[in-house]
């Protein structure tokens, strides 16, 4: 039974309207291609990358500033896209900075969500003084850029842990404060479309029976305003990439022994001028390439889920 349902469920999945739309849109294929291959390098690193670069029994560095393709005159060493000033290989950099930019911006973006999503709910379903308190919280932090909360709560958070246990907790405290600076735009568009389920008829014959609104809320409600929240999470890991990018580009993120995209590229940043432009190129395409291609599946997702474009 179980092997025929199976192909059947799976039929009907290829079959579905967001499979045909897929099917039919190359630059959504081209965008899912990029952003798949990118997360399936960073996710297998250990078994793809040349050398670990967080070990430093396997670095030289007299190894540094190898240019790619190029033997290393001191050590005969060739690395395919260079090495940076450490003896790093620059590709093995690169998957392992990579797969803590896509931690960090997965994490942070399900905490935004999760966050969201619940204030989203319950101001949308009270209404009252929690739904203008919830929103007028939110409109507050909309006045601010979100890089700028993300920094102030970074600072902060930092300021209540041990200076021994910073460099540890440093990843964690970024995805909260990421996750804190992006979590209004979900509670807004679920408190939205909250308000418009429940005033419809399946939702106020649920109440007259005395089903538990947390029920109504998380059986009902939640399945149907779930086609924006998707669309945003989206757009907003693209946006958490780029946030965690900028924040350790600046010196404030991840600590430099863990270093990620972004850790990448301000390193490099400091010997473009001086002819080392591998350094700085291979990360910068890398994370040019992963937010291009999900921000291009956010868009793609948002046609394919909005019945006027049907």
């Amino acid at each position: 039974m179980s092997d025929t349902k199976t192909p059947s469920r799976l039929f009907r999945l290829w079959d579905s309207d967001i499979a045909y739309s897929f099917r039919q849109s190359p630059l959504a294929i081209i965008s899912g291609v990029v952003a798949l291959v990118i997360i399936l390098a960073a996710a297998f690193a250990p078994l793809i990358a040349p050398t670990n670069p967080y070990d430093p029994s396997s670095l030289n560095l007299m190894d540094g500033f190898t240019p790619p393709m190029q033997e290393n005159a001191f050590t005969g060493s060739t690395f395919l896209l260079g090495a940076d000033n450490q003896g790093r290989d620059v590709l093995s950099t690169i998957l392992y900075g990579a797969r803590i930019s896509l931690f960090v911006g997965f994490s942070a973006v399900i905490f935004a969500m999760v966050l969201g999503i619940t204030a989203g709910l319950i101001a949308g379903y009270r209404g009252g003084w929690v739904d203008a308190v919830l929103m007028r919280i939110a409109d507050v932090q909309l006045s601010f850029p979100s890089i700028l909360i993300a920094l102030l709560i970074f600072g902060v958070a930092r300021g209540f842990i041990p200076p021994s246990q910073r460099e540890t907790m440093a990843i964690w405290v970024l995805i909260v404060a990421i996750g804190l600076s992006d979590w209004v735009q979900f509670a807004r568009v679920v408190r939205g479309a909250t308000m418009v389920e429940k005033g419809k008829e399946y939702v106020q014959a649920a109440r007259v029976i005395g089903v538990n609104p947390i029920r109504i809320l998380l059986r009902h409600i939640l399945p149907n305003v779930m086609g924006p929240v998707l669309v945003i999470g989206t757009i907003g890991l693209a946006l958490a990439i780029i946030a965690e990018a900028t924040l350790s580009f600046l010196g404030v993120g991840v600590p430099p022994t863990q270093p990620s995209l972004g850790t990448l590229i301000r390193i490099g940043q400091q010997y473009l001028f001086s002819g080392e432009w591998w350094i700085l190129l291979f990360p910068a395409v890398t994370l040019l390439a992963l937010a291009l291609a999900v921000n291009l599946l956010g868009d793609w997702l948002r046609d394919a889920l909005n019945p006027r474009l049907r």
